[in-house]
């Protein structure tokens, strides 16, 4: 009577099934977190049971000692694919990972000095301790959030206050230690937005009603905490044309004449009006105050209000500005 074989039992989350014979313990040898992988003999196998077409995704690799393993996937556009796979404290020194699926994987505590992860995808990984130093990261794909952010807002949900400071402060600390190297490699354009989501994280720790977050976060609204030059453009535009609008329903003095709406005037002089405080309104946000038109009772506070923001704003533009340009 033939013996039966049992097939690994390992699924992940999207389905994928390992046909490789199991253990006792009813998975694949690659699957079993239990076994022991930092023997010499791991990395040729590794290369050999992915290029045999083996299901890498999920696998575990523990302490596994991987330096200079070379996991391109050679002449095929899409890299080889390790989704949820465990490479805590793996060392991938020298590796070359160009192209490789690491979504969802753990690299914590891994070693990846001088390793190519050029264009790696590495989404909500755990990227918690990794030694970046000397590695090439051109391209890399890190995602919207980092696996840190998605449990800390689960924590949030869940009125996990403490729980979820501590993922934020992992998280800052992941991005904190990615900007430094993307710096030292010379990706200011990453390095930037990275420093957005470290800072980010760090005003997730702060009391959520103290004058700290609220200041961090209108510093963010306001210029990307200096990285977004656009946010600038877009706040100075709204806050001239909402002045605009005070301008029209307060009234602006014109060669002597007091001016402002009325809904008795006809539709179009009511319109040429607030396109004349529009056009104030620009005039005093770059301070340069022609004179044409002047303040009147209220306007003058909403004058000066703006005059000052806009001078400020200019002069904020300016330095976030060539601080991008000059990278």
């Amino acid at each position: 009577m033939k013996k039966l074989i049992q097939r690994c039992q390992y699924r992940d989350p999207l389905g994928y099934i390992c046909q490789e014979n199991a253990n006792k313990t009813g998975l694949c040898y690659w699957h079993d977190h239990s076994l022991d992988k930092s023997g010499d003999e791991v990395k040729q196998a590794l290369v050999d049971y992915a290029r045999s077409g083996g299901l890498t995704r999920g696998i575990s690799l523990k302490n596994a000692d991987l330096s200079d393993i070379d996991l391109v996937n050679h002449h095929h556009k899409v890299g080889f694919d390790f989704s949820y796979a465990d490479f805590y404290h793996a060392n991938l020194l020298g590796a070359h990972l160009f192209n490789i699926n690491f979504n969802k994987a753990s690299l914590m505590k891994a070693d990846v000095k001088n390793a190519n992860l050029n264009c790696a995808n590495l989404k909500q990984s755990n990227l918690l301790g990794v030694k970046w130093q000397d590695a090439k990261i051109e391209n890399i794909q890190i995602g919207k959030k980092l696996s840190q952010e998605v449990h800390a807002q689960k924590a949030l949900k869940e009125k996990n206050i403490k729980q979820a400071i501590d993922y934020f402060e992992q998280a800052e600390e992941v991005y904190r230690d990615l900007r430094k190297h993307s710096e030292q490699e010379g990706i200011f354009t990453l390095s930037g937005n990275l420093i957005q989501k470290e800072l980010t994280m760090r005003r997730m720790q702060m009391p959520q009603y103290s004058i700290k977050r609220i200041t961090s976060k209108v510093v963010d609204l306001f210029c990307g905490y200096g990285e977004d030059p656009l946010r600038i453009v877009g706040i100075s535009m709204l806050l001239i044309l909402f002045c605009a609008i005070l301008y029209t329903f307060t009234g602006l003095n014109y060669q002597g004449t007091f001016l402002a709406y009325n809904p008795g005037h006809p539709l179009s002089e009511n319109i040429n009006f607030f396109l004349s405080c529009l056009y104030y309104s620009v005039v005093t946000f770059t301070t340069l105050g022609y004179g044409d038109f002047t303040p009147i009772g209220i306007s003058r506070a909403i004058a000066a209000i703006e005059a000052f923001t806009g001078s400020f704003t200019i002069a904020l533009f300016v330095v976030v500005f060539v601080k991008k340009m000059t990278r």
